[in-house]
C-alpha cells in the first residue's frame, strides 16, 4: 500500500507538522515508527544532549587527577581522565545490568548511564588542546570547539585543516590560515572580519567575495582586487589607505565593526539559501548534496533530512546532529562518525546496527549500552549469544512501545548535562522557569566569574602596538556581559602579527555574536526582493529581516 502524506500533532508542542510519504518509507525500511514529536522539537531534544563549550575543572575518579570536563563535579555522572578511559583499567561491562520488563526502559538505562564512567572531554590524538571539547587530529588549540586537522587556533568553532585562525565559525572546508572573526570561509589567507568568502586574501570586513584579494568593506564582488566600499582603486591607492585607517586601534575598529554591520544589513545583497553543487536540495549551506531536506550545514550528504552540522558522506538519514564521515541508515543521532543502522543514539563512533546507546565505540549488535568499546551482541552491558540477544531486543521493543517509549530521541530528562549547558540555550533558549517546565534540567552553578577584573576595559591600551607582555597577568571585564575573561599568551602573539587591538568582550559574548550573524537554522517562504521579480523561494532570512535577498535568478544577475 502506497504511503501518503499525513498531518500529526507534535506531542511536545501541539503544533501541527507533516509526516511526508518518503519519511514513511524511511521509518519501514528501519523499522521504527513514525516520530511523535515535530521536527522542532525533535532538534530541540538532540540539543539538550549537547555540552559543546560549558567546562569545568575536577578530578578524574580513577587517577584522582585535575581535568578539565563537560559534567559538573555536582552531578551524579562518574568522570575518568581520556586516558583512564581509554585505558584496560575498567571494563564497562562490569556494570551490567538485568532489563527488568515491570519498569520503563528510560528509567534503567538513566540508572546505567550514572553507574558507567563518562570520558570527560572528547579529544582524540589532540595535544595541547586541554581547553577544547569534539576535537581530533589538532594540536595547540585553546578554547576551541568541534575542531578536526587543524593547529594554533583559539577562542572558535567548527573548524576543519585550518591553521592561525582565532574568533572563526564554519571553516568547514580547507586551506584556511591566518583568519580572524571569519565566518563560512573558504580557502582564505590574512583575512579578519570576512563572512562567505572564497579564495580571498589580505580582506577585512568583506561579505561574499570569491577569487579577491586586498579588499576593504566590500561585498557580492568576484575576481577583484583592491577595493574600497566595492569602488576599485590602483594599488599605490590601496596600499596609502590601508596605512593611514590605523587598524591596531581599538577605537578605529569600533568605527569599521559598525559600517561593517551596517553593510551587511543593508547594502549587501543575499541568495536566498547558500546550496552550491546540490540537487534537490532545501535548507541552507549545502553543498555538493543531492535530494536533502530540512538540511543546515551539510557537505557531500545524499537523501538526508531534518538534520544539522552533517558533513562527508552521510547517506540515508534521518534527524542528525552534528555527525558525519561515512554514515547510512542512521536516525535520531547526535555525534556519530563512520557507522550504519544507529538509531536512538548519542556520542557513538564506528558501529553498526546498535541502538539506544550511549557512548559506545567501535562496536555492533548493542541495545542500551553504555561506555562499552569493541563489543558485540550486548543488552543493557550484559553480553548474550546471538540468538539470546536478538530475542531479548525484540521483546524490549515491544515492552517500549506499550510504554510509549520506542522511537524516539532519548529524553532530556536523562540527559548527562543540564540545558543551559547545552547548544540548547545557544539556539533556542530558554529561562529556567520555562527549561525546568518542559522537563529540561537546569545547572544553577556553570563556571562564571564577575567582579575580580584587575584593569578596566577604559584602562586597555588602544592600540596593540601598546600592549605589553603582563596584560596576560590581568583579569579584564566583558563589555557586554561583564563576565572576567583573560588574555593568554599564545593571543597576543596572534594579534600582535595579525595587528589586532585586545578584544574587549569574552570569548563567549564573541561567539555568540557569530551565531547571530549566520541566519537561523529554519525557513521562511517570502518573494525576492529584486524590483519587478515575483519568484518565491524558501530561505532562512525572515521577512522581517532587514537584508536584501533575491532569488537565485536576480542574484546571479546582480552578483555574477
Amino acid at each position: 500500500m502506497e504511503n501518503k502524506e499525513e498531518i500529526k500533532s507534535c506531542q511536545n508542542c501541539k503544533k501541527d507538522f507533516t509526516i511526508e510519504p518518503d519519511d514513511f518509507n524511511f521509518y519501514e525500511k528501519i523499522e521504527v515508527p513514525p516520530p511523535t514529536f515535530c521536527p522542532e522539537c525533535r532538534r530541540q531534544r538532540r540539543y539538550s544532549w549537547r555540552n559543546e563549550r560549558t567546562l569545568y575543572r575536577r578530578n578524574c575518579d580513577l587517577c584522582k587527577k585535575s581535568i578539565i570536563a563537560l559534567y559538573s563535579p555536582e552531578g551524579p555522572n562518574k568522570v575518568y581522565c581520556l586516558t583512564c578511559w581509554w585505558g584496560d583499567s575498567w571494563n564497562a561491562k562490569e556494570f551490567s545490568q538485568d532489563f527488568d520488563f515491570s519498569r520503563p526502559f528510560f528509567e534503567q538505562f538513566r540508572e546505567l548511564q550514572i553507574k558507567v564512567p563518562r570520558m570527560a572531554l572528547v579529544v582524540k590524538n589532540s595535544p595541547n588542546c586541554e581547553y577544547t571539547n569534539h576535537a581530533s587530529n589538532s594540536k595547540n588549540c585553546y578554547l576551541t570547539f568541534a575542531l578536526f586537522n587543524s593547529e594554533d587556533v583559539l577562542y572558535s568553532n567548527r573548524i576543519l585543516n585550518s591553521k592561525m585562525i582565532c574568533d572563526c565559525s564554519y571553516l568547514v572546508t580547507k586551506n584556511n590560515e591566518f583568519l580572524y572573526e571569519c565566518i563560512n570561509t573558504d580557502s582564505c589567507y590574512n583575512s579578519q572580519y570576512c563572512f562567505l568568502t572564497t579564495n580571498c586574501m589580505d580582506c577585512f570586513y568583506s561579505y561574499d567575495l570569491r577569487n579577491c584579494s586586498h579588499c576593504f568593506m566590500c561585498s557580492n564582488l568576484r575576481n577583484k582586487q583592491y577595493c574600497i566600499n566595492n569602488i576599485q582603486y590602483s594599488k599605490d591607492e590601496y596600499n596609502d589607505f590601508i596605512k593611514n585607517v590605523d587598524l591596531a586601534s581599538f577605537k578605529n575598529r569600533d568605527l569599521f565593526n559598525k559600517e561593517y554591520k551596517e553593510m551587511l544589513s543593508s547594502k549587501s545583497i543575499y541568495k536566498s539559501t547558500i546550496n552550491e553543487k546540490s540537487v534537490g536540495c532545501s535548507g541552507n549551506f549545502i553543498f555538493q548534496s543531492n535530494n536533502s531536506h530540512y538540511v543546515f550545514n551539510a557537505d557531500k550528504n545524499e537523501n538526508v533530512k531534518y538534520s544539522i552540522d552533517v558533513s562527508e558522506n552521510v547517506k540515508d538519514c534521518m534527524d542528525i546532529y552534528n555527525a558525519g564521515v561515512n554514515l547510512e541508515l542512521c536516525y535520531e543521532v547526535h555525534g556519530a562518525v563512520s557507522s550504519s543502522n544507529a538509531l536512538f543514539v548519542h556520542m557513538s563512533y564506528d558501529n553498526s546496527f546498535i541502538t539506544y546507546c550511549d557512548s559506545v565505540h567501535n562496536s555492533q549488535n548493542l541495545f542500551g549500552c553504555n561506555g562499552l568499546k569493541k563489543d558485540n551482541y550486548c543488552i543493557f552491558n550484559k553480553q548474550y549469544t546471538k540468538e539470546e540477544y536478538l530475542e531479548l531486543k525484540e521483546k524490549i521493543i515491544e515492552h517500549m512501545k506499550k510504554t510509549g517509549e520506542y522511537g524516539e530521541f532519548p529524553p532530556s530528562s536523562i540527559s548527562p548535562v543540564s540545558y543551559n549547558e547545552t547548544q540548547g540555550q545557544v539556539y533556542m533558549p530558554l529561562t529556567k522557569e520555562e527549561a525546568l517546565s518542559k522537563g529540561f534540567k537546569w545547572q544553577d552553578n556553570i563556571p562564571v566569574t564577575k567582579g575580580k577584573e584587575t584593569m578596566n576595559p577604559d584602562e586597555i591600551p588602544d592600540s596593540i602596538l601598546d600592549i605589553k607582555d603582563n596584560i596576560t597577568k590581568e583579569i579584564l571585564k566583558c563589555t557586554s556581559c561583564e563576565r572576567n575573561y583573560n588574555i593568554v599568551f599564545q593571543e597576543i602573539e596572534f594579534y600582535r602579527r595579525l595587528i589586532i587591538p585586545i578584544p574587549r568582550k569574552c570569548p563567549n559574548c564573541r561567539y555568540l555574536e557569530r551565531v547571530i550573524n549566520r541566519p537561523p537554522r529554519k525557513l521562511w517562504h517570502r518573494s525576492c526582493m529584486h524590483k519587478g521579480c515575483t519568484n518565491e523561494f524558501d530561505t532562512s532570512y525572515a521577512p522581517n529581516r532587514p537584508e536584501i535577498v533575491y532569488c537565485e535568478k536576480c542574484y546571479q544577475q546582480e552578483v555574477i
